[in-house]
């Protein structure tokens, strides 16, 4: 059985990745034949970002596509085939109700919202010409997480947090402000860090490989797998990502990884080791609330530029040194995760 699971896992994650790769190519004319460019947004309350990146208008946003298009695709394509055709093609089927219906939901929803965003911002409709705002998006992901938490809790009947070493505690009704914040969290978090070529995409990988461990151990085998057709999406979506980058994520892409992330660590029940999971999202969120805070009520900023990646690019840091210095703390903190995960399991 196990491995027969592990097979499934190698298998779709590899058809993931060479999907990807294929309709790349495909996504990148129409970006660039309706001039899909991102619009960097001039704002004097962020001269340094805007004056840094400026050389980057242009370069085609709504990479993103790449990732969901080919994941959720290729789910809908081997649940219609085991649908039509019969047991046969269970073996590629990930569609059930108990692991990956919400999940796919979730990413389909966040990406479209994203996708929306990412035309607005095209289009130059919005504060500064650069989409929705901040605010807003903010009650986009809101939204989202009410009707995560109403799935999670009415549906599902979830009213337990494991907190590692500690066991699980029943919290009753406060599972809805726990589920929001770490939905709205992991979403922000996820917009926040998409701004430099390949750091969400690098970061993110390894944070869905983690949660993809995570699912196995715990025998959820098709949310285990779903994980790792991101992880293979990602995978070629870096091959075109990494710097110079032939185009950028976009909310579409941003939106869709947080979102998703957060649901898969909520279904897990590893809320908790989403700060190991996802170490360079909350370093990047946390350093743009802090700069925001300070400048409120000290009228100082405290970082050169936020988030925290353009502080270190304000520096004089290549944008590509940036980069793979965060994905080796990923790298690090994610395998503390795992650790800290199986120890976790091993006395409680």
């Amino acid at each position: 059985m196990l491995q027969f699971q592990v097979i499934r896992l190698l298998i779709l994650t590899g058809v993931t990745f060479i999907a990807a790769l294929f309709i790349t190519p495909v996504v990148t004319r129409l970006l660039y034949k309706y001039r899909a460019g991102k619009q960097i947004r001039q704002s004097s309350s962020a001269p340094i970002f805007s004056s840094m990146h400026q050389k980057k208008e242009g370069t085609p946003t709504m990479g993103g596509v790449i990732v969901w298009v080919t994941v959720l695709g290729l789910a809908l394509l081997f649940f219609l085939l085991n649908y039509f055709f019969g047991d046969g093609w269970a073996f590629l089927n990930i569609v059930n109700r108990a692991e990956t219906y919400l999940p796919i939901m979730a990413m389909l929803i966040a990406a479209l919202l994203g996708f929306a965003d990412d035309l607005l911002g095209i289009l130059r409709i919005g504060p500064h010409g650069g989409g929705i705002s901040v605010k807003h998006k903010l009650l986009v992901y809101l939204f989202i997480g009410l009707i995560g938490a109403y799935w999670f809790y009415v549906k599902l009947g979830w009213t337990t947090l494991y907190v590692p070493f500690a066991g699980y505690f029943q919290i009753d009704g406060w599972y809805i402000p726990i589920f929001l914040f770490i939905m709205v969290a992991s979403a922000f978090s996820a917009n926040e860090t998409d701004g430099l070529d390949g750091l969400l995409g690098g970061v993110s990988l390894f944070s869905f490989v983690s949660l993809a461990v995570v699912a196995f151990v715990m025998g959820r085998y098709d949310l285990a797998i779903f994980s790792s057709m991101i992880v293979g999406a990602l995978l070629a979506f870096l091959w075109f990502n990494i710097y110079p980058a032939r185009f950028f994520m976009g909310d579409t892409g941003s939106m869709a990884l947080g979102i998703t992330m957060g649901v898969i660590a909520l279904l897990t029940n590893t809320a908790l080791l989403l700060p190991f999971f996802a170490p360079i999202l909350v370093v990047e969120s946390f350093s743009v609330i802090v700069q925001m805070i300070s400048k409120k009520v000290f009228k100082k900023k405290i970082f050169l530029s936020t988030p925290i990646h353009h502080h270190f690019e304000a520096l004089g840091w290549h944008e590509s040194r940036v980069t793979m210095r965060f994905w080796i703390i990923s790298a690090v903190s994610n395998g503390l995760g795992l650790v800290l995960f199986f120890l976790s399991r091993m006395i409680v």
